[in-house]
């Protein structure tokens, strides 16, 4: 009895893993139809004044040549998709900052932040201490005030261009996406 009980716990623990994987490419798949060129260009660049741009600390800017770098330093998947979520995120926050309520594109980054909040309920398993150490290292950067005084200035598109090439990379294929 107590077998059979442990083998139904253990299949339902499988089937909760993957529902969660489900979730994290559905929201991510949400993002990324928030994030088609048409919609970063208008409300990212269009709304803003010419060379406009945002202070950032340099770990808030997460590119593809990173994530490269990270992957033949041999760090895990998981643990660039933990990276990617709290880069992006700090990063969404930050242009987030700089818009006042009345501005244009103050409901598109507030839907981008909802799926952020939804994709962080994905991620609330997950502890620093469960990731590499490299990784860990950077989100601890990210959110501390200590770094504020390594800034850079980066225009609020280029923040979103990244976010979704990075998130290409790191969920195209687990995710199934056609990679165009």
């Amino acid at each position: 009895m107590r077998r059979g009980y442990a083998a139904v716990l253990c299949v339902l623990a499988v089937m909760g893993l993957e529902a969660a994987a489900l979730g994290e490419c559905e929201i991510t798949q949400l993002l990324q139809d928030k994030l088609q060129y048409e919609m970063r260009l208008q409300y990212m660049k269009h709304y803003f004044p010419l060379d406009y741009t945002v202070q950032v600390q340099y770990e808030e800017v997460l590119r593809p040549s990173n994530i490269t770098r990270l992957r033949n330093g041999t760090v895990s998947e998981a643990a660039l998709r933990y990276l990617w979520f709290h880069v992006s995120s700090q990063a969404l926050l930050r242009i987030r900052q700089v818009l006042p309520e009345k501005h244009p594109s103050w409901k598109y980054t507030q839907e981008l932040c909802r799926l952020f909040d939804a994709l962080g309920r994905e991620y609330g398993a997950y502890r620093q201490t469960d990731v590499d150490v490299v990784v860990a290292d950077l989100v601890k950067q990210v959110h501390s005030a200590g770094a504020e005084r390594r800034r850079k200035a980066v225009r609020p598109k280029a923040l979103l261009d990244n976010c979704l090439k990075v998130m290409r990379m790191l969920f195209g294929r687990p995710c199934g996406w056609g990679l165009t």
